[in-house]
């Protein structure tokens, strides 16, 4: 059994999440925003604290991580080694409005960050794809575990794909990336704010709030719930978001026990190709406004073949290149790098500007 226990905190909250995983001074003013954390009975003194977000899917993530250290260290596998503790975001609590207007998804990991260089947790568990490119200093992000299903699922009660959906028809995404992916090959479609975790979203989709939506496939395999899924969008049709289907485990940088704990979860494939597409996003710098997506792995040849997307949110404008080569770090933070400045300067400064 693992115990949850229950603090109660004030932590400030990141407003920028354009950032990469190297350690940054945040250099904008903070807005406080109070932290949760649920709670039940700790049998003994755990050796590893696990902070979380308590959604289904960051929930399944953490019992993931537990699994895999509890498999790998005989220690850990006793009655109450292993503590979870659930760290209520600012992410979680606001949902009425869009992510890029309250701070972006930095939202969803910053107080989880502070609780890790409070010495409240251990390890954080985190959605590679909700993390900053920049982590606040005093934390390193070692692990990787091995990275689900890229792709995007396609959930409709009344379509079997975004082609057959009719003019006007309402698709509901918090994602810029997906809608302008969408936007940009169904212009008669239209896209609104859709937030809540996986389970609310089906909801309002049966509820009839949208005629359909869009979610991760690894969210969906995750939670078990991947039969919802009316339909599998290739990469051709929806790139993913840097990261998706990627799970990463933080620690504070002079913790050498945590730090030995994660290097034997580590999967070092997907480390490097989060590796490769975040330095793409980390070189376009961009803004909770701006739709990003990126997409690294590891080709029949056994080399990196890399996908950058840049777009406007409403699709009217579109740039995208490809990169291919060794799969190694250098080589493929090198690529991402590379890719990135290539399409800075084709959308150019005006780009940027116009999405603030």
């Amino acid at each position: 059994m693992v115990s949850v226990r229950c603090t109660t905190a004030h932590h400030s909250l990141l407003c920028s999440p354009t950032c990469l995983a190297r350690p940054r001074r945040w250099a904008c003013p903070v807005i406080r925003a109070a932290v949760a954390v649920e709670a039940g009975a700790q049998a003994k003194v755990s050796l590893i604290r696990i902070g979380t977000r308590g959604s289904p899917l960051a929930l399944a993530q953490a019992h993931e991580t537990r699994d895999k250290l509890k498999a790998a260290h005989s220690e850990l596998a006793d009655e109450g080694a292993i503590e979870i503790i659930i760290i209520k975001t600012t992410g979680d609590i606001v949902l009425d409005k869009p992510l890029a207007d309250i701070g972006g998804k930095g939202l969803f990991t910053k107080e989880i960050d502070e609780a890790l260089l409070n010495g409240t947790i251990d390890i954080a568990v985190h959605s590679m794809k909700d993390v900053p490119t920049y982590l606040p200093n005093g934390t390193i992000l070692p692990c990787n575990l091995p990275r689900e299903d890229v792709r995007d699922a396609f959930i409709s009660l009344t379509a079997n794909s975004l082609a057959e959906l009719p003019a006007g028809s309402l698709i509901g995404s918090a994602s810029l990336r997906r809608q302008s992916q969408i936007l940009y090959k169904y212009p008669s479609l239209k896209v609104v704010n859709f937030r809540g975790n996986v389970q609310t979203r089906l909801k309002k989709l049966k509820e009839g709030e949208v005629q359909a939506t869009l979610l991760a496939l690894a969210g969906l395999k995750r939670l078990k719930l991947a039969e919802n899924a009316t339909s599998l969008l290739s990469i051709d049709e929806m790139l993913p978001a840097v990261a998706q289907g990627a799970i990463g485990i933080a620690c504070r940088s002079n913790d050498d026990k945590m730090m030995e704990y994660l290097s034997s979860l580590n999967h070092e494939d997907t480390r490097l190709a989060v590796a490769c597409e975040r330095e793409f996003l980390a070189v376009l710098d961009g803004n909770c406004r701006t739709p990003i997506a990126a997409y690294a792995y590891r080709d029949k040849d056994g080399n990196c073949s890399f996908r950058g997307l840049l777009a406007s949110p409403d699709g009217s404008k579109v740039y995208e290149t490809t990169r291919s080569g060794p799969y190694s770090f250098d080589d493929m933070v090198a690529m991402g790098k590379d890719a990135g400045h290539e399409l800075k300067a084709k959308a150019g400064p005006g780009f940027f500007d116009s999405l603030q």
